[in-house]
């Protein structure tokens, strides 16, 4: 539980500074954690991403003041980090649909972004099953791209990399090589800094000649935690993900280890299908 109170602390400090400076840096470092992996545990636990909501928060608190002082629009606007009266505008209206002159007049339009508060649900009867995996580095062979985490266009981009994969042929052909984890589909090479990622779609090395075009990577030693998904594809493996992140973490004494993540797919049936079975890999530590 200590680590849904870092993240309570970290939400606590950004309430307290919406009208000042707010470092994503600075705030991971109040929940214990990297840049990288705070935003991710964010995103997993809320749904949209840091920058966003503290964006939400400051338009919700800026158009609290805007209808209940007497404060002038553009001293609000550099109040709460926006640098002209045009920006703050823009941002006001994207929100609430109506612009801050209209909404000085009449309020009864105005969207509320409340504070986030976190609690973990104990649910007796959906068990969280997962076993720890001590697996030797192995090398894998596929396809990557380079993607960047912000704004969450890593989902969308690996989405279509799926996609056009399965079109293209490169999955079956992938699939026909594969060893006992099947295929997967791999975050590795986190760049903390630039909040970039490489995603591999792989498979074990099982060939001695890699094809032209392919890529040979290796996967370090390490222990993992393994998690079962069963459902249909592509909504079941985001509910193991979030659930991974806002129960099975806090709940325990492991941390991430900051290796490469997996998802494995060994199942022949077809992913559409309730029976389709998968699962995700995570390197942890205590």
């Amino acid at each position: 539980m200590e680590k849904l109170q870092r993240m309570i602390d970290s939400i606590d400090y950004i309430e307290s500074n919406l009208d000042g400076e707010l470092d994503i840096e600075e705030i991971a470092k109040i929940a214990f954690m990297s840049k990288f992996h705070f935003q991710r545990m964010f995103s997993m636990l809320t749904g949209y991403t840091v920058s966003e909501y503290i964006r939400n928060r400051r338009i919700t608190k800026a158009a609290q003041e805007l209808v209940n002082s007497n404060r002038k629009i553009i001293d609000i606007a550099l109040k709460y980090g926006y640098e002209s009266p045009e920006a703050f505008t823009k941002a006001f209206r994207n929100i609430h649909g109506v612009t801050p002159s209209t909404a000085k007049k009449n309020s009864h339009s105005l969207k509320a972004y409340p504070k986030l508060s976190f609690q973990i649900h104990i649910k007796g009867d959906v068990e969280m099953d997962y076993k720890i995996v001590e697996k030797e580095t192995f090398s894998v062979v596929g396809k990557s791209i380079r993607t960047t985490t912000v704004g969450g266009e890593n989902n969308r981009k690996i989405a279509s990399f799926w996609k056009e994969s399965n079109s293209n042929g490169f999955a079956e052909e992938l699939a026909k090589n594969c060893g006992s984890l099947g295929l997967l589909g791999i975050c590795m090479e986190f760049d903390q800094k630039l909040e970039k990622l490489t995603y591999l779609i792989a498979a074990e090395k099982n060939l001695e000649q890699v094809p032209d075009g392919w890529e040979e990577r290796e996967i370090p030693a390490a222990t993992w935690a393994v998690f079962p998904v069963r459902g249909a594809m592509p909504d079941a493996m985001p509910r193991i993900w979030q659930r991974i992140f806002s129960e099975w973490f806090p709940a325990t004494g492991y941390e991430h280890a900051g290796g490469p993540e997996m998802e494995v797919y060994l199942s022949d049936d077809d992913p559409t299908s309730e029976n389709y079975y998968s699962e995700i890999w995570i390197p942890i530590k205590k």
